[in-house]
């Protein structure tokens, strides 16, 4: 493999090149009588070079079962190594390894695909590493699916046939193009978005070579076209200005996310990721919101007449206890005396919550999540278009009911739905986030009773407070318009630093962001949900 070995397959021939070093057997097919002797210990640079040379030239010639018989795991590898001739439609494969680092092989692939009188050239690079077979001792490729393809995971293959869909050209609102070359958070949706709504749009189908899931509900991914197809038009929610400073925002983390829904529709501005392109944590993710939530909490004291509203005096010392269990504020600060409910609020005070507790008696562990439905909308199975998670407030009991009126506990929401409960105190009234329009297939939308009208006011009073003297006033600096905000950190199990949530409104655009391990809301997640509002 030192020598720049070079393997290919042309049809069914198979040739090797290899720097006037050739090659053509395998060491393992020997035969003989005698069982080798069972090696141990780390593997020897020659082990490493004749496992890995032997793997690639079996599978370039399109031998997948030898293949797969060279790896640590046959059954599981052996589809994917067969499939990549029949399948994937692989005729022509040359792979070429570099220089190894240790008992990693990286190489390229440059290969041809054809199906049904189109070809295509198709090239990429991955990488495979040689471990010893911990039952015969043999230097084998440690099996995983991205050893065939990066994008590949144990429930996808490679498939290529005409597309299940036409290929669509997805535009925002106001008909400007949304590439996920330009708008990388998007692939993974404008993929899911295809897939349903691109027979609806107008094109014709193409024939592609995908990533095919066994997982229901989630789209194929094209990796290459033989034929194109024609495109179809589709029109989305989102708006191209507030997506490109989402993406921009999230990018200054190694993990964040964000969504941005306009209140008075509930339409989906923006959805963006970092890293973009993977798993939609914003729209998927399942994460304790911090004090982000206490405006549920607050909507839920106001309405149960457990406070009168905003003037109402409050209690916030440094600490509380509950059933055993001692909850404080952020380095212990308390309010003197008795300050009002908007101070306490605006100082995300967790002790003025969780207070509030014991005052609703049996009612206790239900009547968070029984308002954060009515209101809301959590948990009322959202059709945005595209797969999402609506938010979850279970039933609870003992403290971690206590630790649930502030955000933590088994409580689990995500950028999304953050966005839309700030989105629906700014509205007044709950409008379920959409991708596009609803029209398209007519499907159901969630529906909510409004805020009463004096909790909706007295919401918008507190979260403007938070955002301009409260712990939201440092990153709403610089925005302007009728706002208002709320912060929020979540401590995380195993993490040194809690995550950063922020959430906030601006005119008619509201947003929410995380931040794992961004620490307090207003320093990670409040920058990002600032830049997005500022972009309406």
């Amino acid at each position: 493999m030192r020598s720049g070995a070079k393997v290919a397959i042309v049809g069914s021939v198979f040739v090797v090149v290899a720097g006037g070093v050739g090659y053509g057997g395998y060491a393992f097919l020997t035969g003989g009588s005698d069982e080798p002797e069972r090696k141990t210990g780390p593997l020897s640079t020659e082990e490493i070079d004749q496992a890995s040379k032997d793997f690639l030239t079996a599978w370039a010639a399109g031998r997948g079962a030898e293949a797969a018989r060279l790896t640590n795991q046959p059954v599981q590898a052996e589809p994917l190594l067969i499939g990549y001739k029949s399948k994937a439609k692989v005729s022509r494969a040359e792979i070429t390894p570099g220089p190894p680092t240790g008992t990693t092989v990286p190489f390229t692939v440059k290969a041809t695909v054809t199906h049904e009188g189109l070809s295509k050239p198709w090239s990429y690079a991955s990488t495979l590493t040689v471990v010893r077979g911990k039952t015969t001792g043999r230097p084998l490729v440690e099996w995983k699916p991205t050893v065939v393809h990066p994008k590949l995971t144990p429930t996808t293959s490679l498939k290529t046939t005409a597309s299940a869909a036409p290929p669509i050209r997805a535009v925002d609102r106001e008909g400007r193009e949304l590439s996920p070359e330009k708008y990388p958070s998007l692939g993974p949706m404008l993929d899911v978005l295809r897939q349903k709504y691109g027979r609806q749009s107008g094109g014709t189908p193409g024939v592609e070579l995908v990533v095919t899931s066994t997982q229901e509900g989630v789209a194929d991914h094209t990796l290459l076209s033989l034929g194109k197809g024609t495109p179809g038009t589709l029109r989305t929610t989102l708006d191209a200005g507030v997506q490109e400073a989402a993406e921009q925002a999230v990018k200054k983390h190694a993990q964040a996310s964000t969504v941005a829904i306009a209140p008075s529709t509930g339409e989906i501005r923006a959805v963006a990721n970092s890293p973009a392109g993977g798993f939609n944590v914003a729209m998927l993710g399942k994460q304790a919101p911090g004090s982000t939530l206490k405006i549920v909490t607050a909507a839920m004291m106001m309405d149960k007449g457990i406070v009168a509203g905003p003037g109402s005096p409050v209690e916030c010392p440094a600490t509380v206890q509950w059933e055993g269990a001692t909850f404080q504020n952020l380095k212990k600060f308390d309010l003197p005396g008795k300050p009002t409910f908007r101070e306490s609020f605006a100082r995300s005070c967790n002790t003025t919550f969780i207070k509030a507790v014991p005052k609703l008696g049996a009612a206790s562990g239900t009547a968070l999540g029984e308002t954060a439905k009515k209101y809301f909308g959590i948990g009322l199975n959202w059709k945005s278009g595209v797969a999402s998670f609506d938010g979850d407030i279970p039933v609870s009991t003992g403290t971690e009911t206590a630790a649930s009126y502030i955000g933590q506990g088994r409580i689990t929401m995500n950028a999304l739905t953050m966005a839309s409960i700030s989105a629906t105190a700014k509205n007044g009234a709950f409008k379920q986030p959409l991708l596009v329009p609803a029209d398209l297939d007519d499907r159901e939308l969630a529906t909510a009773e409004p805020l009463p009208g004096a909790v909706a006011a007295g919401l918008r009073e507190m979260m403007k407070a938070t955002a301009v003297s409260g712990s939201g006033a440092t990153p709403m600096a610089g925005v302007g318009g009728d706002k208002g905000a709320k912060t929020g950190s979540a401590e995380v199990d195993g993490q040194g630093k809690s995550n950063s949530w922020f959430t906030a409104y601006a005119d008619d655009l509201a947003a929410a962001a995380v931040v794992q391990a961004g620490g307090r809301g207003g320093e990670s997640a409040g920058p990002v949900v600032a830049s997005v509002l500022n972009a309406r």
